[in-house]
């Protein structure tokens, strides 16, 4: 299938700021203070990131996996992929996925270039930007990083514009359908601006309508005492998979 109008060109690309058109200037400046946060958050945490968060790392990665459902040679973007745990397993486990990461923070894509093959595609940008083609992944994932957006409704728009028709996207995060996990996250943001919105799995669902996506499954479970999690699969609106009640 060639590219949709407006379709944009292979492999990583760098894109400034493609999504303030429309987009009013106070909501660009908070966009923008916001990413800084994170950029510098994540850069003091890199180094010790991957031991100080290990078991919330390997749980929610296994939650993923567990829900991928994953074709051989499919096209793979994981956004937000950090350090690249979740992409160093998918290379173990479907060595014939064709596997791309994108982080905005330099100092985790380093970390996750030395964990990782040499030919296995990592770019830096933001999930509000992507900077690839449109139609250009199967499956798009997004793994405890989706609170951390900025600005989610523009994110979902992108992720729809680089994903094929019939594909789909995956969202693990935490669930404020979870009492423990709202006040959990109103106690990291007095020291973590990194932090965003904690959504409830309807608001999460709405959202993804709002961008032409249908949620398929949603997954809802605790992986500790702490921390509720959530795991929906969307696809493009116009596909006709059932859709799964929620749990």
């Amino acid at each position: 299938m060639g590219p949709r109008p407006g379709s944009r060109g292979t492999g990583c690309r760098h894109r400034i700021a493609g999504w303030d058109q429309g987009v009013g200037r106070r909501l660009i400046i908070e966009t923008r203070r916001q990413q800084s946060r994170i950029t510098r958050e994540y850069t003091r945490l890199a180094r010790a990131y991957d031991t100080k968060w290990s078991f919330y790392v390997d749980a929610t990665t296994r939650s993923t996996l567990s829900r991928l459902n994953l074709r051989a040679h499919e096209r793979l973007l994981d956004i937000g992929c950090g350090t690249g745990v979740l992409l160093h397993r998918l290379s173990a486990d479907h060595p014939a996925l064709q596997l791309t990461g994108l982080d905005p923070v330099p100092d985790m894509l380093r970390i996750a270039r030395h964990r990782l093959a040499p030919d296995l595609e990592l770019c830096a940008g933001w999930a509000e930007a992507l900077p690839f083609m449109d139609d250009r992944f199967d499956v798009v994932v997004c793994c405890s990083m989706f609170h951390c957006i900025a600005r989610p409704d523009i994110a979902l728009r992108e992720v729809r514009r680089v994903l094929e028709p019939d594909g789909r996207l995956v969202i693990t995060d935490w669930c404020g359908d979870y009492l423990t996990c709202r006040m959990l996250k109103r106690y990291l943001r007095l020291s973590d601006r990194a932090q965003t919105y904690v959504h409830r799995a309807h608001e999460l669902r709405q959202l993804a309508a709002s961008a032409g996506f249908a949620a398929t499954t949603t997954d809802r479970y605790k992986i500790s005492r702490l921390w509720g999690m959530m795991t929906m699969t969307l696809r493009p609106a116009h596909t006709s998979v059932p859709i799964t009640t929620a749990r």
